[in-house]
Formats: structure tokens, C-alpha cells, sequence
């Protein structure tokens, strides 16, 4: 009796694995593979989340001078981050439109988005240097702002797309 349960343990082995082969290839995993990091200048993670494909962030920050928000938002197509748009509520120090880069059209509160910019970033990555508090660089990722003024206030952080592949850990 013990053998022919062996037997039929061993007949079970080749569609478990098929199943976790399957499973592992599937596009829902594959899209937790790919995130959103942002990484100190020694190259510690500060921030790594889940970007699937057609997912999107932003950067906020407090201007500088008016103190009010102003906006740089990404998404993740195809494997790249593209920035999509940005949000300036005024025409204040270095807030203005460039002709042909993307279009203007009013937020309806005095302000203006930028829409259709659509500009892949290279290498899926840049550099910050990081706000101080009063200006409180924070990427906002489905409605949650995590400050990274808190986490590196006055550093210079890399902020990247990244497949887990790619990621060291």
C-alpha cells in the first residue's frame, strides 16, 4: 500500500510544478517585479514599491518662494517611466509652460496643468537633491504621500523604475 501511494504522490509532482511555473511567468507577477525606487547616495533603499505596468506617481514639493504645491507626475508604460504631466498652480519663480513641450490648459483655480508631455526619463532614473522640510520633496502613490524631506532632507536621492531582476537586494 506505501508504494502505491509513492506512486501517486510522484504523478502529482509534475502538474504541482507546471502550476508554479505558470504561476510564476503569469503577468500579475511579473508586474510586482517591476518598482518604484528611490535609493540614498550610497545606495541604500529609502522607498521601494510595486509599479505595475500603467500604474502612476508623483512628485510633490512647496515651491520655494509661494510655499504652495506644485506637481511632476510618471507613469510606468511599457518597462519605461515616461513623465505624463505636471500641476503648477501659479506662473511664480520658474513655473512657466515651454511652447512644444506638452499642453497648457487651466487646473480652473488660477493654476494650470501641463498635459501630454510624454517624455520617457533616461535610463528609467534621475537625481534629486532632496528639500528641506519647508519644501518637503514627497512622492504621492495612489492618494499616500510618503515625505522624502523626512527620510533624506538635504541629500541627493536617486528616484528610478526598476525590475526586481534588475534591483540588487
Amino acid at each position: 500500500m506505501r508504494d502505491s501511494r509513492l506512486k501517486a504522490g510522484r504523478a502529482w509532482l509534475p502538474a504541482l510544478l507546471l502550476c508554479v511555473g505558470l504561476a510564476a511567468g503569469s503577468p500579475a507577477v511579473a508586474a510586482d517585479l517591476v518598482r518604484l525606487e528611490v535609493l540614498d547616495a550610497e545606495g541604500e533603499r529609502l522607498v521601494s514599491l510595486p509599479m505595475p505596468e500603467g500604474e502612476g506617481w508623483c512628485l510633490e514639493w512647496n515651491h520655494s518662494v509661494e510655499g504652495f504645491p506644485v506637481l511632476d507626475c510618471y507613469r510606468h508604460r511599457e518597462g519605461r517611466m515616461v513623465l505624463e504631466r505636471s500641476h503648477l498652480p501659479d506662473f511664480a519663480a520658474g513655473l512657466d509652460h515651454i511652447p512644444g513641450r506638452g499642453r497648457q490648459v487651466s487646473d480652473g483655480e488660477g493654476g494650470y496643468w501641463i498635459e501630454a508631455i510624454d517624455e520617457p526619463v533616461p535610463g528609467n532614473a534621475y537625481r534629486l537633491r532632496v528639500g528641506a522640510m519647508r519644501v518637503d520633496h514627497r512622492l504621492v502613490v495612489d492618494g499616500e504621500r510618503i515625505s522624502l524631506s523626512g527620510l533624506a532632507a538635504n541629500r541627493r536621492v536617486t528616484i528610478r523604475l526598476t525590475s526586481a531582476a534588475a534591483s540588487p537586494d
